[in-house]
């Protein structure tokens, strides 16, 4: 009797609802659960290519290892991102357009690939080996400027190769860390000519490289970035960002859409950490950098173990980890393949002000199966009490089996209409999760009253009307059926807002349809000769007076009630 029989039921339907409601959004739900999660989220990662910039990456700058404009480096990035067969990112697409901009395309003709070396997230560099008409060969690699430079062991300068030392090394680093600092992306271009004969080439040959310069980028913020990470924290979502970008390039960016730039960590730093250093470090850190997929995982775990609800958002190959390991996983219609796989949600533009929009409709759809199940178990409970006080003191059923499971359906029923109903704009200003114990709570306060309710109806049936003995046991059935079903229906309206029902707020169309619907078939029952399906007499009209004088005593009670339980758990649903 206590069972909430169309739990099911309103909860499938409120996630479908949401996930409607986003569909609309031009958002893609893969997992009708990832609706509640994302209500319940409080901390969203986020990369920050293409969704916190404007993703139309420019190659700004081609330069030497002394920071001026060089063409040559431009034409061996060119070879480099076009020769090579992996997934041309946003970066090696940038580098072509702008070589066949200037006149580069011949290049294509002049060189044939021999091998490559592909790209992966520990060496963070890739690399072609080429070979011209005269069967001269070569070896281009480009990556992340430390990563390039470790592998160097010589510099050109205005055409004369040198060996590299700690002096040019420092200078080559403050080139690309004065660029990322007004935000341009700098990688590293290194080549050598003396290639051994062999046709299979591994890690081991990237050594002995010459540094020639560098390629820098720029991927200004987006305008409506700014808007949704301060649409985010006002709904109590505290956003960071996890790149594999250098640590200059994340602080220009971030700082530009109003991050903390006080405190950031490298993917290094955070390797030299224990858990417990990095589960403190992430309760103050905004901006992580440099970060490979494995350590995007790592922080994003240590932020669930700090308990939070995590959501992720990317749309690399880089980003499959953490997006299976956050608790809600999103990603764009563009994105590869393995990021869509493994996400919950899919935007069909990467626009963060969805994000903060599905925040709401999660949190809405989360507080709407939350007041039904809380009105479900409360009236369910109260019957039950109810049931095991008329057991004791009645010589007769206050109610049998089937009455109690029709009184249980109708009211499931009236509900239907829940998953319509609006929710307080205040409610969904934090993150919400499941707690067992307010529901408890919630259903001995509201369980209770209402039992002192049906004691009420019982007095009234009892001595008012006199059905007091085994033969008027079905009047004293019907009686209670009736107050039963359209009490718990009426009390739904209290329930489902914190304000007072019917003039301070009042229930969306299809809740109140609802809920007049199974008001209709109860007193359709209890007056009419349909009673008698449940083997019930029919009830006199006069019993409607009692009827609303019970409903009204009820509804003030209930009210009453809430607003002690409002001042006491400084809450509502």
């Amino acid at each position: 009797g206590i069972m909430p029989e169309m739990l099911p039921v309103i909860m499938n339907s409120s996630l479908a609802m949401g996930a409607i409601n986003m569909s609309r959004k031009k958002t893609i739900v893969k997992r009708l659960g990832a609706i509640q999660t994302f209500g319940e989220m409080d901390v969203f990662c986020t990369d920050k290519t293409g969704t916190l910039t404007q993703d139309e990456i420019i190659l700004e700058k081609y330069m030497d290892v002394l920071g001026r404009e060089d063409k040559r480096i431009l034409r061996h990035a060119f070879l480099n991102s076009y020769f090579q067969t992996g997934l041309k990112n946003l970066m090696d697409v940038a580098i072509i357009n702008r070589a066949e901009k200037e006149d580069l395309s011949f290049l294509k003709e002049a060189y044939v690939r021999e091998d490559e070396i592909p790209f992966d997230f520990s060496r963070r560099r890739m690399s072609v080996v080429l070979k011209d008409k005269n069967g001269k060969r070569q070896l281009i690699t480009k990556g992340a400027v430390e990563e390039i430079l470790s592998i160097c062991s010589f510099i050109e300068i205005d055409g004369e190769v040198k060996e590299i030392s700690d002096e040019l090394i420092a200078n080559a680093k403050k080139i690309a860390e004065e660029n990322n600092l007004e935000g341009i992306r700098v990688i590293a271009v290194a080549q050598k000519n003396n290639v051994h004969g062999v046709d299979v080439f591994g890690v081991e040959d990237e050594s002995d490289m010459v540094l020639i310069g560098f390629v820098g980028f720029l991927d200004p913020p987006k305008e409506s970035a700014g808007k949704a990470i301060d649409a985010l924290r006002n709904n109590g979502v505290r956003t960071v960002v996890l790149t594999g970008d250098s640590e200059g390039v994340a602080i220009n960016i971030c700082g530009r859409l109003g991050f903390s730039t006080e405190m950031t960590l490298t993917g290094a730093k955070i390797d030299a950490m224990n858990d417990d250093e990095l589960k403190e470090a992430c309760k103050k850190c905004d901006i992580f950098s440099k970060l490979s997929p494995y350590q995007k995982q790592r922080v994003v775990k240590m932020f669930q173990a700090n308990g939070h609800i995590v959501g992720y958002m990317g749309d690399g190959i880089n980003d499959s980890l953490p997006l299976k390991q956050a608790d809600i996983g999103i990603s764009v219609d563009n994105a590869v393949d393995i990021a869509k796989e493994v996400a919950d949600i899919i935007l069909l533009e990467k626009d963060l002000m969805v994000l903060d929009e599905g925040v709401v409709e999660g949190r809405s759809t989360f507080a709407n199966m939350s007041k039904y199940l809380k009105m479900s178990v409360s009236g369910n409970f109260g019957n039950m009490f109810s049931v095991l006080i008329a057991s004791i003191f009645l010589p007769f059923l206050p109610m049998l089996p089937v009455h109690i499971l029709v009184q249980n359906l109708l009211n499931d029923f009236a509900q239907l209409g829940m998953p319509f109903d609006h929710v307080e704009p205040n409610y969904i200003e934090k993150p919400k999760k499941w707690d067992l114990g307010g529901i408890k709570g919630f259903m001995v306060s509201f369980g209770l009253l209402s039992t002192v309710l049906d004691v009420l109806c019982f007095l009234v049936l009892w001595f008012v009307f006199g059905y007091n003995n085994p033969d008027m046991a079905g009047y004293f059935q019907c009686g209670w059926f009736m107050f039963g079903v359209i009490s718990q229906t009426m009390v739904i309206h209290t329930i489902r807002t914190p304000k007072l029902p019917f003039i301070n707020d009042r229930a969306s169309v299809q809740l109140t349809l609802s809920t007049l619907a199974v008001i209709a078939v109860t007193l359709i029952i209890g007056f009419t000769g349909v009673s008698t399906l449940f083997d019930l007499p029919t009830m006199p009209l006069s019993y409607m007076l009692w009827l609303a004088i019970l409903m009204l005593v009820y509804m003030v009670f209930a009210q009453i009630m809430k607003v002690i339980y409002i001042k006491r758990h400084k809450d509502w649903y």
